[in-house]
């Protein structure tokens, strides 16, 4: 017997789309056209994989007009900055296809007479993405692309909040005429999920999501030594400096903050800033903050949408009003935003001084539109703050002293440093994270390296 899963969308409450979870047997004969399938792609040249690979991100531009407000109704973004997000899947997308060539190519040591050695990276074999609502092409482009450039199959499960991006996917690699079995999008539900990864059929799972589904995963797959890859979130935070360009540093963290109402992993959720410039940063950032519209994510006008559900929006209301309880100063009135409803799932965006580290808010990943902001008197103080977290995705250094940037950088216990931006993905950067940010490599030829296996060859030619 299937299950039936729906997609309520955060607009009104309504159920958006309803589908058919897959049922065993239809999951067994996705597993096996994948083996089957795998075995040939792999074999394809390079070159061939990668027009299929490029057809199918041509094919997915080209369904931008209706991209655009499915993701609206799906998750809530609004429409004036939709068209973004396929702006980064196609740099993504064409940046792994360009460098797939040397990224594959095979390793050759120095040469020895009589000997001819060298390394190939070879596909895993079919490979799981398990992708999430937030940002649903960006986050599963990272890997579905790569792993097929490498000569693997792919079976994508995403989130069931975004439901339609994965039938999207599908749609753009049956426009490409990929080989039937090579790419497959099935609906699943969490039980299913955790069943493939226990079954030894698929070598490889890259998730994106919380620490506790991560563990999910882990424990699913015990004892099968399969390659894991997790993106579990993140605590990120800012330190600005008293020699940073203020104007530049408020306009970007107030952005990298409140961007996709904050629902993002690497999203600025804590500010460190050095005493002397405090109280002009935190004045400019509320200003700046004030100005956001919330409302109806279809309206254009609109430049902060609902958070995904009711339950996502009730948990940060609840770290602000606990924060404020234990002594932090709320400085937005969200009466100034109408559309703030307690209940729903639209919430204004809220900017918290007077926090310390034992309040929720500073602590625990709210994925909404709060942060918290601090003064600092040291680089010291400032390193000690960001490194007191659990997580470890990004960071953020806001100077105009690039020796103290990487200096500042070598100290923070993350991922990713960035010096005067936030909250962006380089494709030509490894996408890693430390502490309970995860494990694993995204993008990059480093990405490449998690999605291929070496196989030495060590040839004896003269006897």
């Amino acid at each position: 017997m299937t299950s039936t899963i729906e997609l309520v969308s955060p607009v009104d409450g309504r159920v958006y789309a309803e589908r058919q979870a897959v049922d065993a047997e239809q999951l067994e004969q996705a597993l096996a056209a994948a083996a089957i399938a795998q075995a040939k792609w792999k074999r394809r040249p390079l070159n061939e994989r990668a027009a299929f690979c490029s057809a199918a991100v041509d094919a997915m531009l080209a369904m931008k007009d209706q991209i655009v407000p499915e993701l609206a109704w799906q998750m809530g973004r609004p429409v004036r900055f939709g068209a973004g997000e396929l702006r980064g899947f196609e740099e993504r997308a064409r940046h792994m296809i360009a460098i797939a060539p040397q990224a594959l190519a095979a390793v050759e040591p120095a040469p020895i007479s009589g000997f001819r050695r060298r390394i190939n990276r070879e596909p895993l074999g079919t490979v799981l993405v398990v992708a999430p609502w937030n940002y649903p092409y960006l986050t599963a482009v990272n890997t579905v692309i790569p792993a097929l450039m490498a000569g693997n199959a792919v079976i994508l499960k995403h989130a069931s909040q975004t439901l339609l991006v994965g039938e999207r996917f599908a749609e753009a690699f049956r426009r490409a005429n990929l080989p039937e079995g090579v790419f497959q999008n099935l609906l699943l539900d969490h039980a299913q999920t955790a069943a493939i990864i226990a079954s030894a059929r698929v070598q490889q799972v890259n998730f994106t999501g919380s620490v506790d589904a991560g563990k999910a995963m882990e424990s699913a797959a015990s004892g099968r030594f399969l390659g894991m890859g997790l993106e579990l979130g993140g605590k990120d935070p800012a330190y600005v400096r008293a020699d940073a360009n203020l104007e530049h540093a408020v306009e970007n963290l107030v952005d990298g903050s409140f961007f996709n109402s904050g629902q993002s992993c690497c999203a600025v959720e804590r500010i460190y800033v050095d005493q002397s410039i405090y109280s002009a940063f935190v004045e400019r950032f509320v200003q700046l903050t004030r100005q956001y519209v919330l409302g109806n994510p279809l309206d254009e006008a609109t430049t902060l949408g609902p958070l995904v559900t009711p339950g996502a929006a009730f948990f940060v209301r609840g770290q602000i009003a606990e924060a404020v309880a234990q002594g932090a100063k709320a400085l937005i009135d969200p009466q100034a935003f109408t559309a703030d409803v307690p209940g729903s799932a639209y919430l204004a965006p809220q900017v918290l001084v007077d926090v310390t580290h034992q309040m929720s808010v500073m602590r625990d990943e709210s994925f909404g539109p709060v942060v918290g902001i601090m003064p600092v008197a040291s680089d010291d103080e400032a390193i000690a703050w960001m490194n007191d977290s659990e997580f470890g995705l990004s960071a953020s250094i806001w100077t105009r002293d690039l020796a103290a940037a990487e200096h500042l950088g070598d100290a923070i216990d993350t991922g990713t440093v960035f010096m005067n931006r936030c909250d962006y993905l380089d494709p030509a950067l490894a996408w890693t994270g430390v502490k309970n940010s995860g494990r694993g490599v995204t993008l990059s030829r480093l990405g490449y390296e998690h999605l291929t296996r070496a196989k030495s060859f060590h040839l004896r030619h003269e006897i």
